[in-house]
């Protein structure tokens, strides 16, 4: 009898301890902390990878790129992001080599800061996101016909485009005495030659002589620029990626001739031109990357996301060309940083 109960005895004691290791009320996660006493349940924020192509190194795109990243810190941390930053020094086959590495990596977002950056990363991947930056025009840039402002799938971004009928507009105002406007662009850049034609249009609606003075890479500014300064007297540059990259030999070549330039961009402006209606570059990547930030954190759906356009364009004047050209500059233009 007493084996009997110590048996019993045993069995319940047995029964008890299979219960308490079984209890279903018991989360696994409780005890399991680190050296620090953090829980493990208080999980460390994802970190992204973001891979950013840049065509070229000039003022707007520069302040582009950083107003993208300061954008993405300030939501995420810099300990949860990591930029994968290249620049493809003005060459669309650069560009190419430069996102085919991010597909390869699986980079979680790509920011394409160029129209050729653009145009590459749409050719590389149908599955990553990509966020255009200082692109004029999409619909242009990635051959959409009626383009309604969602490029849809993977794409959206930001435009740089200021009002081109404004920036014509101030040819006549500055230079009043304009007859025949020379329009100096990089004719590789689809954007640039958009933007022309639309200047074009509205000069020659007001009765001006307009000219194309198109060059096919940088080599080729110094000897185009030239010509275009002896035939025409006045100038108007759009946002040119190649031209913005060569504003010292623009102004060495057409300051001397006394050839006033309307830039399409301040970066240029402050390069070679006497003024410009021009957006913030720096704003236009902080929108960027504020777009970037609701993608990677799931809380929209890049496919239906509107490209982002800078409404307060301003009127800005270089004061040293102005002041070398006897340009006399009207009420409502600010200078130049």
């Amino acid at each position: 009898m007493k084996k009997f109960i110590a048996l019993f005895l045993s069995a319940l004691l047995c029964m008890s301890l299979f219960a308490a290791c079984t209890d279903t009320n018991t989360d696994p996660t409780d005890a399991a902390t680190d050296a620090a006493g953090v829980s493990q349940t208080d999980a460390v924020d994802e970190k992204f990878v973001v891979g950013i192509c840049q065509l070229v190194t000039h003022d707007a795109l520069d302040a582009a790129t950083k107003g993208f990243k300061d954008a993405i810190i300030a939501a995420l941390g810099e300990e949860n992001v990591e930029f994968l930053e290249q620049n493809a020094a003005g060459e669309p086959n650069t560009c190419v080599t430069i996102v085919n590495d991010f597909v390869s990596k699986e980079v979680d977002l790509m920011m394409a800061n160029g129209t050729a950056a653009l145009q590459a990363a749409a050719n590389a991947t149908l599955d990553i996101p990509i966020l255009g930056t200082s692109i004029t025009e999409y619909g242009v840039a990635l051959g959409i016909s009626d383009f309604t402002g969602v490029v849809g799938g993977n794409i959206s971004g930001t435009s740089d485009l200021a009002p081109l009928d404004e920036q014509a507009q101030m040819i006549i105002d500055l230079v009043p005495d304009a007859k025949t406007v020379g329009l100096l662009y990089c004719s590789a850049e689809p954007n640039s030659e958009y933007q022309v034609k639309v200047v074009r249009e509205y000069l020659e609606g007001k009765n001006l002589t307009v000219k194309d003075f198109a060059f096919s890479a940088s080599s080729d500014v110094a000897q185009v620029a030239e010509a275009a300064a002896a035939a025409c007297d006045a100038l108007y540059i759009p946002t040119d990626n190649t031209a913005a990259s060569c504003t010292e030999t623009i102004n060495n070549v057409v300051l001397p001739t006394g050839t006033p330039i309307i830039a399409g961009e301040a970066g240029i402006c402050g390069g070679c031109g006497i003024a410009t209606l021009s957006i913030s570059y720096y704003e236009l990547g902080k929108t960027t990357g504020e777009m970037a930030v609701k993608i990677l954190k799931g809380e929209a759906d890049i496919s239906t996301m509107e490209i982002a356009y800078d409404n307060n364009p301003v009127k800005q004047y270089n004061q040293t060309n102005c002041s070398e050209l006897d340009i006399a500059i009207p009420e409502g233009y600010e200078p130049l940083a």
